[in-house]
This record gives C-alpha cells, structure tokens and sequence, in this order.
C-alpha cells in the first residue's frame, strides 16, 4: 500500500451498547454517557486519494456535530484493489474496504471477514457512485484515437496498469473485452486476437491505476492512458488543460466500485455504528456532491443532474452481460487463465 502508514494508535473509549450498536446516518443518539474517541481505518483503492481526503475529513465533522463530546479520525489507505484486498486477507485492520470492483470484497466475504450478504447492505449494490474507461491522449490527440481499434494501430503505445494486482486495470481489460466481443457477433477468439494485440502495444504494467496515471502524465510514456473516468478528468481539468484530452470511445463498461465494512474488525474495534454511518454518509448529498466533485459518477439522480456537464452520456455494458466476476476472475485474471495466456 501506498502513502499510508498504519501505526497510528487505536483508541475506543467504548460507551456502551446503545451508543454503538445500530442505527443508520446520524442515528446514533447525541447523547451519550461519556466522550469516546474513534478511529477508522479505509482501505481504498488507488484513484481514490482526492476524493476521501475530503470526505474523511467532512465525515469526522458531520458526526462532531451531532455528537460533540466525540473524535473521529478516518485513514485512508491507497493501492492496487487487488492489493488492497489482500492486504486485509493479511492483517491490515480495516474497518471499512472502498474497492475497486465486487469481486475483491467477495474474497473477504469467502475468507469470513465480511457478511456474505455485504452488497444487500446498501443502495445500489453498495456503490456509491460509479465510472467509466475513457482514454486520455496527449493534447489535440495527434495520434488521432477515437476508438478501440486505434489502440493497436502502429506507433501507439498504450497505458495500463497489470490487471492481477490492479482493480482499474480489470476495467480496462474487460471495457476492451466486451467491445471486442460486441463487434465480433461473441467470438471470444476475436477477443483473444484484439487482446493480445492491445497489451503487445502495452511498454509497462503498472501495479496501480494511479501509478499508470503517473505513468502517463509525469513520465510522459505512452500515447494514450486507459483509464477511470475520474482519473482522465482530473488529468485533464485539473493537472494539464492545455496537455491531455479525453476521448470516449464508441462502446465502454459501466464501473461499479463497492463499498462494505469489515464486519469482523468493526466488531473487535468497536467502531461498528460509526464505520457504518460512514458508508451511510457516501449516499447523502454532501457525500454524493463530494464524490461528483472528484469526478466520480454519483448515484442520486437529482446530483448527477446538477452535474450533467461534466459527465456526457456514454453507452456502456455491464459486469452481468459478460457472465459477472466470478466467472471472470477465473477464465481471465487467475494464474494460467486467458490473461496470462494473451500477455505470455
């Protein structure tokens, strides 16, 4: 993991059952028998940055405000979300995961750190907002890439991160998937040949979505970045408007990036009802307004209206229409399985 150090010291000033057990965003009752202090660890993956430094920081004052004899501090850790995800397998004591994509919270749910039914818990499958893969070019696009089929051109050199370790990449690698299969009538042979053009035209596999990102804005490697919605506007509105563009293609997959707590954590932590009305917060207003600020889709209509200029209407296809992630991570992303036959 990334930019993160976990030695920071946990401290729970438990105040009973009632203050801690149950109910939903700012539920808790105010008033309590006596101050307790809470911190909250988030295990995020790696585009993630921006977006809960704020909203870390705007949770811990929501709950001051209707609970002013409490501290919360929220961490968030950064990486790989197949990285991430291991991590905690490992030890790393998150009390809530923000991951990538469903399947590295199912691996925590199969290993017992989470409730089999995480994904019930929530609205929307617990996702709180959504993306895209849309491709960052250089500025005027003088390789001239409007679609798929321009990746594997000659001269172009793509960027992606490695999709055994890195959520965003998986994305990347089935946006590309699918659309191969959609203009091949479902050959999956077809597929394979695009794929294995698309990563010969591939100089380095990054870890992380946002090493990628480095990758292509700082080390200036590549022609075009593929990349998370959120990531190209940022590159492009934020870092560089006079130096990248961003191209959507004709076709791309709808990214839906989950949230869960770590139910075996929360409960030893004693931080259950505030992990909780931290995930609660996500889908809120204020939580839905930041997440559209840092460019990711939010999933209340009335605040994706309120932001129509920023995200265009794409056309897209989902996890579900290619078998869902399960059936993906062993014929694609496992050890021997169809991307390590492309990529060999």
């Amino acid at each position: 993991m990334k930019n993160t150090t976990f030695s920071f010291s946990r401290r729970h000033l438990l105040v009973g059952a009632a203050a801690l057990g149950g109910g939903a965003f700012l539920g808790v009752h105010a008033k309590q028998a006596q101050a307790a202090s809470f911190n909250l660890l988030n295990v995020s993956y790696d585009p993630t940055r921006e977006l809960y430094a704020e909203v870390d920081k705007a949770f811990a004052n929501t709950w001051h405000q209707t609970h002013p004899e409490d501290n919360v501090t929220v961490k968030t850790a950064h990486g790989g979300s197949g990285a991430q995800a291991r991590s905690v397998l490992e030890g790393v004591p998150a009390d809530v995961v923000t991951l990538g994509l469903a399947y590295d919270i199912d691996l925590l749910a199969q290993k017992g750190l989470i409730a089999t039914d995480w994904q019930t818990r929530l609205p929307h499958n617990s996702t709180p907002y959504t993306s895209t893969i849309v491709f960052l070019v250089r500025k005027g696009n003088p390789k001239n890439i409007k679609d798929w089929p321009d990746l594997v051109r000659d001269g172009v050199q793509v960027i992606t991160p490695n999709p055994k370790t890195s959520g965003g990449a998986r994305w990347n690698y089935l946006a590309a998937w699918g659309w191969a299969l959609h203009q091949n009538n479902g050959s999956e042979d077809a597929a394979k040949t695009y794929l294995k053009s698309l990563f010969k035209h591939v100089p380095v596999l990054d870890t992380g979505a946002r090493g990628a990102t480095n990758s292509f804005v700082q080390r200036h490697l590549g022609d075009v970045l593929l990349a998370w919605e959120d990531e190209a506007l940022m590159a492009a509105r934020d870092i560089g408007p006079d130096q990248f563009d961003i191209v959507v293609p004709s076709q791309t997959i709808l990214a839906e990036p989950p949230v869960s707590l770590v139910d075996k954590n929360v409960k030893a932590h004693g931080t259950e009802a505030v992990a909780k009305a931290y995930l609660e917060f996500l889908f809120s207003p204020e939580g839905q307004k930041i997440g559209a600020k840092h460019y990711f889709r939010p999933v209340d209509p009335a605040v994706l209206a309120d932001y129509g200029q920023v995200f265009p209407k794409v056309e897209t296809f989902d996890v579900a229409s290619l078998g869902g992630w399960t059936k993906l991570q062993k014929d694609h992303f496992s050890n021997g399985g169809i991307f390590d036959s492309l990529y060999r």
